[in-house]
């Protein structure tokens, strides 16, 4: 089973200080982890500048690495039918660099959860959007990817479909197809207050990928996480921690059992690290850990 890795402790490098270029990114992973791969973040891939996604090409294949997944966050729950129709766009652009880039597999998510639009109307909004994608992302080889979001970095509010519940009720308004499939984040059902397991064993015939990461709280609480939800703040809470892969809450023995019990064999992405400056490490030690893992439940 293939392993990626994603730069989230350097995501403020690559996407607000321009300090690390993804060139930078690629070559330090290609020297210093065990990965086949790396899932790209579309705030740092150049996708109006043809010949730079060319170069980035080149220098994957250069240093024998995959770009399987684009990590993509569209915005569907806006009231006004055009504004979702600019993310229906703008999804189609992430699904064409996608492949540009060698990738199979492009995220897509619901959306910010926004207090003036109900439940129903939510998922009526990020189903339509989300199938109305799927023959385009069909044409280009791309499967897209729904995942039990928590937020994005540069959201002001949560993801719409965060909670189990709500996960569910989207994913049966989207028609089955070869081309669309779940990314499932253990860690991502923690913060939602559910249970990962139960979620596994919801969704796992159509896993397709798996974001490997390790949540833990610092100075709080999963109801402090609901208090500070509650107000429209950029970026995560300062409570919520990304850690060490196996060294979190998540029982990665029971999730891969389950996976391997349901014949999954896509691409795991570690997400791991908030601090750069033990990023490396921290992503070399989820990367030992995934990989021992995995080889014990025969999905290496």
């Amino acid at each position: 089973m293939p392993l990626a890795a994603f730069p989230k402790c350097y995501l403020k490098a690559l996407c607000v200080e321009a300090t690390m270029t993804p060139e930078q990114w690629i070559h330090r992973a290609a020297d210093e982890l065990d990965v086949d791969g790396l899932e790209f973040y579309w705030g740092f891939v150049p996708h109006r500048d043809e010949a730079a996604l060319k170069h980035l090409c080149a220098v994957l294949q250069a240093r024998g690495l995959a770009m399987p997944m684009m990590c993509y966050s569209p915005d569907f729950i806006q009231p006004e039918d055009a504004a979702r129709q600019r993310e229906i766009e703008k999804q189609k652009r992430a699904i064409e660099v996608t492949a540009q880039l060698g990738g199979t597999m492009c995220r897509v998510l619901s959306g910010q959860r926004r207090p003036q639009v109900s439940r129903s109307d939510g998922i009526h909004m990020a189903a339509d959007c989300i199938a109305s994608l799927l023959p385009f992302a069909r044409s280009q080889g791309v499967t897209l990817i729904l995942e039990n979001h928590y937020k994005d970095g540069f959201w002001e509010f949560p993801e719409f479909a965060q909670q189990q519940e709500v996960f569910l009720q989207l994913l049966e308004q989207i028609p089955h197809s070869p081309h669309f499939g779940v990314n499932y984040d253990p860690s991502n059902a923690i913060i939602a207050g559910d249970n990962p397991i139960a979620l596994l064993e919801a969704v796992k015939h159509r896993v397709v990928s798996m974001h490997a990461s390790d949540r833990y709280f610092e100075g709080g609480d999963i109801k402090d996480l609901r208090r500070m939800e509650a107000d429209a703040k950029q970026g995560y809470a300062p409570i919520l921690k990304h850690g060490v892969v196996g060294q979190g809450l998540n029982d990665y023995d029971r999730i891969f059992s389950i996976l391997k019990g349901a014949g999954f064999n896509g691409w795991v992405s570690i997400e791991d690290g908030e601090d750069p400056d033990a990023g490396m490490e921290h992503l070399r030690l989820s990367a030992d850990f995934l990989r021992a893992k995995m080889a014990q439940h025969g999905l290496s």
